[in-house]
């Protein structure tokens, strides 16, 4: 379907809040071993930062919770992006000699990708994007052009510099969200015709790409894992958010998704919205700080 409706361009990805069954052990992964930085705790929910003010991580706690089957929709991984391959090649390194398991590594023309599991194997990207400089445009169904070629992780990790670790690069951000989805067409249907993202690839097997502003992707949807749900309270990805910083855009927007019937909760400066497999998005104008 031809989308005639867009976000603004600075529309960009703010937190990931996932549900994991013991803090303390996602802690030891996200803050000790990746470097977030813990900005406070609110009862099971610990609260997590790159620059130590803006909220990029959310994990509650669930000990009874129940793991998600691998073939089910919902998150397939949070993209965590560095600032610079130095500092993916610093964080690289530190992985490495903390004898971190990783899943693979990625050339994806448009940026480098290491992909690893956390604690509950809710999936972990940490990229660096290429210049768009060096992106390629215009092939057949792609308006950025991207693949899944070998990196080579020796190159990497000899740029990693001499610096002492402090944590992770105060610039870092989630770049973008890939999820499992049950219907291509549906989930083009609410991200694309009725939320605003512009279709960036089309094409890929079983997948689809969706962005603001010409970027490679701020989501990723494939049907790559089946049509199922998870069960009910599993762990995995209870929310994130999208950052709409327009008041223009944010109005509309909100006008659709209410006239669509996709709310469930609203507020000043945001609103609650469930996809068409039932993930929660929260839109809101403004980064979520520490207050």
């Amino acid at each position: 379907m031809s989308n005639q409706i867009h976000l603004p361009d600075a529309a960009q990805i703010g937190y990931a809040h996932l549900r994991v069954r013991h803090l303390p052990t996602s802690l030891a992964f996200y803050a000790d071993s990746v470097g977030l930085h813990e900005l406070k705790r609110e009862g099971d929910t610990a609260y997590l930062s790159a620059d130590g003010k803006t909220i990029h991580l959310k994990l509650t706690e669930s000990p009874n919770a129940p793991p998600k089957p691998p073939r089910s929709t919902g998150l397939y991984h949070v993209a965590i992006r560095l600032p610079t391959r130095v500092d993916l090649a610093n964080l690289f390194r530190r992985l490495v000699m903390r004898e971190v398991p990783f899943q693979g590594f990625s050339d994806h023309l448009v940026s480098e990708a290491l992909y690893l599991p956390d604690p509950d194997n809710n999936g972990i990207e940490l990229y660096r994007d290429k210049p768009r400089s060096e992106w390629q445009y215009g092939a057949e169904g792609m308006r950025v052009r991207m693949d899944t070629l070998p990196l080579n992780v020796e190159a990497l990790l000899d740029e990693a510099d001499d610096r002492r670790w402090t944590g992770i690069a105060p610039e870092t951000d989630i770049g973008h969200m890939h999820l499992h989805v049950s219907d291509l067409a549906k989930a083009e249907a609410f991200y694309s015709d009725l939320t605003g993202f512009d279709v960036i690839v089309r094409g890929y097997p079983g997948a689809l790409f969706v962005a603001a502003g010409g970027y490679h992707h701020h989501i990723g949807l494939n049907i790559w894992a089946g049509k199922l749900p998870p069960p009910e309270g599993a762990i995995g990805l209870l929310e994130y958010s999208v950052i709409v910083p327009e008041d223009a855009g944010f109005a509309a927007l909100s006008d659709r998704l209410q006239a669509a019937g996709s709310v469930v909760e609203t507020g000043e400066g945001f609103i609650v919205a469930r996809d068409q497999d039932g993930n929660a998005v929260r839109f809101q104008r403004e980064a979520a700080t520490l207050k």
